[in-house]
């Protein structure tokens, strides 16, 4: 005769809650224990989660209750235990731990340098390969992830064709000091790309509606809250496409970003301590606000009229940041403005017909003062037109002959935009600074790790 041994299952504390009542084994690290005389109350984090065990001495072997009380923090282990719904734990469920193996223990002569207190920023960013594995940052983390997975899906989803520009690049064509140079092969001169938009619009001629999506570089030595010298954008180009149906575009694709993250990281919004209802709004019914630049310019001198901005907002000039801010913190939704000064604005962007001194071009703003999350524009698509803009720029004719080509062989409007990965993560999350919205931020003073 023969007799069977019941399986345990290994499973994530993600999907715990399929399981309660039912032992089962998780693999992870130990992220706290505490302890009350004859109990333990280990944390355990496995990448997906945190769950708290219980450990009664009586309840277990004494070598499992002493080695669980001498082990040191990020311990990596197994635990088998069973699973007890319980209304007070965060999760909703806790581990009546039955027994553990550690697989690599920390020595308590070198423990786990980032504890429970209170860590400088200049820390916690040095040992940044450390600090991704507290709760808070690996929830940032998952939340990013199914941004990226979202915003791609609704493109794949929506008809669009990815293609990928180069990020090496032969010129630097709107100048050298955000550009990144290397050395290129025969002595010439190669530059990080700082967006695909200009090889998109001939992918775009190709295929009709594409979007890239990789890594960009800013060589821009600015140290503000919203900067980081290497991010990842996403830019759709769409062939006839006008500037109202873009703005359409932005605002259906937001919406559904932020819908995918409300479906999958509620938890993980409550770890990082983002009010979800400031991210239900943006789902619920009716469209997002738009202004023209005048519009936004009114409401700036308005606000510094009445004492609430420190400097005043010239006429004709760009949005600086704390511009933005306000504008932003003023509506619930993100606010479209749109139809800024033609002469602030890249060469490559179409006029408005109706005031050529405009630009059909649009900046996306994120609520509560989170700034610029989206920039694009219908693109000039007459070759004359193009060219004088080249030249009033002062950049190398020869070295926009390719681009110029679009506007020879069949032209048509077309229009598109960009959105960085990290100000979206930033915004979703709630976060004061963008360096936690990517794994390892570069910025004008950090590149270690």
């Amino acid at each position: 005769m023969s007799s069977e041994v019941a399986t345990v299952p290994v499973v994530t504390i993600a999907t715990i809650g399929q399981h309660e009542g039912q032992t089962i084994t998780l693999r992870g690290w130990l992220y706290n224990i505490r302890s009350s005389g004859k109990l333990l109350f280990p944390t355990f984090r496995d990448g997906t989660g945190t769950i708290q065990g219980i450990v009664p001495k009586a309840a277990v072997p004494e070598e499992v209750f002493n080695t669980l009380k001498e082990l040191q923090l990020e311990s990596s282990l197994t635990v088998t235990g069973k699973v007890r719904a319980d209304s007070r734990a965060p999760s909703g469920y806790e581990l009546d731990v039955e027994d553990i193996h550690v697989i690599s223990p920390v020595s308590a002569d070198d423990p786990f340098p980032i504890t429970l207190k209170e860590h400088g920023v200049d820390f916690l960013m040095e040992h940044r390969h450390l600090w991704l594995r507290t709760p808070r940052q690996s929830a940032i983390l998952r939340v990013r992830a199914t941004i990226m997975r979202a915003a791609a899906e609704y493109f794949d989803t929506n008809g669009f064709i990815r293609t990928d520009p180069p990020i090496l690049t032969p010129n630097a064509c709107e100048g050298t000091s955000e550009l990144f140079e290397m050395d290129y092969f025969d002595d010439d001169k190669a530059y990080l790309t700082q967006s695909g938009q200009l090889y998109i619009e001939a992918t775009a001629l190709a295929l009709g509606k594409v979007y890239s999506f990789g890594p960009t570089f800013r060589a821009e030595k600015s140290k503000t809250r919203r900067h980081l010298t290497e991010f990842w954008m996403i830019e759709p180009e769409v062939a006839h496409l006008e500037l109202s149906g873009l703005m359409d575009l932005a605002e259906s694709f937001i919406t559904h970003i932020v819908t995918r993250v409300l479906e999958s990281h509620r938890a993980d919004l409550k770890v990082i301590g983002r009010d979800v209802s400031k991210l239900e709004a943006i789902t619920a019914l009716g469209p997002f606000p738009r202004l023209s630049y005048e519009e936004a310019h009114a409401m700036l001198e308005k606000a510094y009229a009445e004492g609430k901005l420190e400097n005043p907002h010239k006429d004709g000039d760009d949005f600086g940041s704390p511009d933005e801010t306000y504008i932003s913190s003023q509506f619930d939704k993100p606010v479209m403005v749109h139809r800024y000064p033609a002469a602030i604005k890249a060469f490559y962007m179409q006029p408005d017909p109706a005031d050529p001194t405009k630009a059909l071009c649009l900046d996306v703003l994120a609520p509560e003062g989170y700034g610029e999350i989206i920039g694009g524009s219908q693109r000039v698509d007459n070759y004359d037109l193009l060219k004088s803009r080249i030249e009033e720029h002062n950049l190398p004719l020869a070295a926009f002959q390719w681009y110029l080509d679009l506007r020879k062989y069949g032209s048509v409007p077309h229009a598109g935009f960009g959105m960085g990965i990290e100000r979206a993560v930033a915004w979703i999350c709630g976060l004061d600074h963008v360096r936690e919205t990517i794994p390892f931020a570069r910025t004008l003073n950090r590149i270690y790790p």
